[in-house]
């Protein structure tokens, strides 16, 4: 039986930012504008499934993966830090999330709108495609289907070099992916590939909760130590965006009516 699954929501259009300066009343404030007016604006787009808010734990207050024995290089020139939200669309295909591009979207918007979205600093964004997913032990758990999961780890990064793009994607296809398919807690993850935007490539690893990600994803190849020493070589020499991985916590999700 094959190890990999598949789903609807093949592409995404993932937005990451912050909101310096503002208040709690304030954040509070545009978090009710993205559920009310903003998310359901892109959701009314045609073959737009659903979208989701994140918020990014602070760096210090989770464990990265592997107990931060690998690391990846991190802050490349030029590219927008904004990492402490992210805002998610799922997609059947990429055409969905590019007609209009988002600026273009953006431009259409009124004055009110407009000057809610400029909220947002240091925002950054990709349109990607699934390049593959596994479902876990938790997907039992999720409901609806298509509900993005509570808590999330997502990596956005580029490889070190041309020549390491086809040892990164035998990793993904030899041993992370399939060897997460039977991870308590897990539900699903999803490997990424640019359509367009500064990285090339993504992971989005959903987990029933912060605390099951914590007591089995973190030190889940421990046993295996050659594969420990594997991930250790592919993972080194990637280029990670500003605070990738993010580990986040999902404040609110909206599926389409009609999906």
């Amino acid at each position: 039986m094959p190890w990999f699954a598949q789903g609807r929501d093949r592409a995404y259009w993932i937005s990451w930012f912050n909101l310096p300066q503002l208040t709690q009343e304030k954040r509070y404030e545009f978090s009710n504008w993205l559920y009310e007016v903003y998310v359901p604006k892109v959701l009314a787009r045609d073959d737009v499934l659903w979208g989701a808010l994140y918020a990014s734990e602070a760096q210090g207050s989770f464990t990265p993966l592997g107990g931060g024995r690998i690391r990846a290089k991190k802050n490349p020139r030029g590219v927008p830090v904004g990492d402490r939200y992210i805002l998610m669309f799922g997609a059947a295909h990429a055409y969905a999330l590019a007609d209009p591009k988002p600026d273009a979207f953006h431009d259409s918007f009124n004055r009110a709108d407009q000057r809610m979205l400029a909220l947002r600093k240091d925002e950054r964004h990709n349109l990607m495609v699934e390049e593959a997913r596994i479902e876990g032990p938790g997907i039992m758990e999720i409901s609806p289907e298509l509900a993005p999961a509570p808590a999330i780890q997502l990596g956005s990064f580029n490889a070190g070099a041309n020549s390491d793009e086809e040892e990164l994607a035998a990793w993904y296809a030899q041993w992370r992916l399939p060897s997460l398919t039977q991870l308590p807690g897990c539900v699903r993850v999803r490997k990424l590939v640019s359509v367009a935007g500064w990285a090339k490539h993504a992971c989005f690893y959903e987990f029933t909760s912060l605390q099951m990600r914590e007591d089995h994803f973190v030190h889940y190849e421990k046993p295996h130590k050659k594969m420990v020493k594997w991930s250790t070589d592919v993972v080194r020499d990637t280029v990670h965006a500003p605070g990738s991985a993010n580990v986040a916590s999902r404040i609110f999700y909206l599926i389409k009516s009609n999906t």
